[in-house]
């Protein structure tokens, strides 16, 4: 019955994008999010849906959209340009199949970031992404939140639907996914049109919100720890009555400590004693490596690099309390252990060039988001919901910069998505600007006289 489910669904969405050629850019944000072909057992897992989506809705787009206001970002061109430089260095991978492997999603998800703001034309388009954005993302991370409450979860025990450690079902990523869109779900419960934010939706919203804070205690992820910290931080920058906001936000921490699951407090508690812990003193060697390999291979060794690496790291950990405190270092040894940071996944695998070019994405994102911000703090009419979206899209990727400093996230398709959408904002804004800056010269009458003049609008 699942199967048929899912089935019916994406059939109703295909049906409706025959109508309306924009859902069917839906229906691949959709699948490439949730991933209904890894959750069903016979039909869907046998059919390409994604191809059939990504091809219905890029040709709907040809063939049926309105370009004539279709504006082209520098950041399209960047998303370009590491497309094309992360093929060069995948024809010279150092392991030539696993690289292509990654090659024939990455090289997707890059070229639908490029697509994307192509399509967004208008806000009712952006705020339709991000809504199934959110939406699609919160289909695993409710059943991830009440699999919490239940069980309480624990690393690597807590079971998103699908069996499969890839994606956003994965821990740490879902982690960080889940803190980094609460900036977006509050700015619906003020802006939203699609919905109208009354009672039930901003209850919805709220709801869902605590699920997101849920995840990282269903996954025990350190990164979501410290992404919602960041996001703490980040909300504070807005907020008016600060020493409210500090005060309710550290009673509810004090709330929380005693309901957490122990498993949870104890994987916190490695951060403060990381050298004791494998598998943070595995990430510190594996970033050593990372950095030496560079600067033997500039220009990277190609998607799956890490598989050549050969590690040696000692794990201190103290026994014994006070003056019978005793330091014991042990030496282990590992290798082929991938990344765990995007940042150093850019390094290895793409060199210098790739890291610099995925930085300027990531850094000029966020700088035009805070163009944008500040430029819409006073709107004009129509023009309140630009700044807090440009807020809450700015918040979203600080947060995964975070997350990505501790997790292999540099092409995670949710987040270019999102950069897609802060370019699709960005060109629409600018192109209201100038329609707004030009006002052709247009003729009217005078009330008390017949005779028409020429004023300019």
């Amino acid at each position: 019955m699942r199967d048929f489910a899912f089935i019916g669904f994406l059939l109703a969405l295909f049906g409706l994008g025959l109508r309306r050629p924009f859902l069917l850019v839906l229906a691949y944000v959709y699948i490439d999010i949730v991933s209904p072909q890894r959750l069903t057992y016979l039909l869907l897992n046998s059919v390409p849906i994604s191809l059939i989506a990504v091809a219905m809705a890029a040709a709907g787009w040809m063939l049926f959209d309105d370009k004539r206001d279709t504006r082209i970002a520098p950041r399209q061109f960047l998303l370009l340009a590491l497309l094309i430089y992360c093929g060069a260095t995948t024809l010279y991978a150092d392991f030539p199949i696993e690289a292509r492997d990654k090659w024939d999603w990455v090289w997707k998800a890059l070229a639908f970031a490029i697509f994307l703001p192509l399509t967004l034309r208008t806000r009712l388009r952006i705020e339709a992404l991000l809504l199934f954005m959110v939406l699609s993302a919160a289909s695993i991370i409710i059943v991830g939140g009440i699999k919490t409450i239940v069980s309480g979860g624990g690393y690597g025990e807590l079971n998103l639907m699908v069996t499969n450690n890839s994606g956003l079902y994965e821990g740490s990523t879902i982690s960080t996914v889940a803190v980094a869109i609460i900036p977006l779900i509050l700015w619906f419960t003020r802006h939203g049109t699609i919905f109208t934010p009354d009672r039930n939706v901003k209850i919805f919203c709220y709801a869902l919100v605590f699920a997101c804070l849920l995840i990282p205690v269903g996954t025990a992820a350190r990164t979501g720890l410290l992404c919602i910290a960041l996001l703490a931080l980040l909300m504070l920058r807005d907020t008016k009555r600060r020493a409210t906001y500090l005060g309710l936000t550290a009673i509810a921490a004090l709330l929380a400590l005693p309901l957490l699951p122990p498993s949870f407090i104890e994987r916190m508690n490695t951060i403060k004693t990381y050298q004791a812990d494998s598998s943070a003193s595995t990430r510190l060697a594996v970033w050593q490596w990372t950095i030496d390999f560079a600067k033997a291979h500039p220009f990277g060794g190609g998607f799956e690099a890490y598989r050549q690496n050969h590690i040696r790291f000692d794990t201190v950990k103290t026994v014994g309390t006070g003056s019978n405190a005793t330091v014991e270092r042990t030496a282990e040894t590992d290798q082929a252990r991938a990344y765990h940071s995007a940042y150093f996944e850019m390094l290895g695998e793409q060199g210098y060039p790739g890291l610099a070019l995925w930085l300027t994405i990531n850094l000029t994102g966020l700088v035009r988001m805070e163009l944008l911000r500040r430029r819409y703090r006073r709107p004009g009419s129509g023009e309140a919901w630009a700044a807090p979206l440009a807020y809450a899209l700015q918040s979203a990727h600080l947060v995964y910069l975070l997350g990505a400093a501790f997790v292999g996230i540099a092409f995670q398709p949710f987040v270019l998505m999102l950069i897609g959408a802060q370019i699709g904002l960005d060109t629409y804004l600018g192109r209201r600007r100038k329609e707004a800056a030009w006002r052709p010269f247009r003729r009217s009458t005078n009330a008390g006289n017949s005779r028409p003049i020429i004023s300019s609008a």
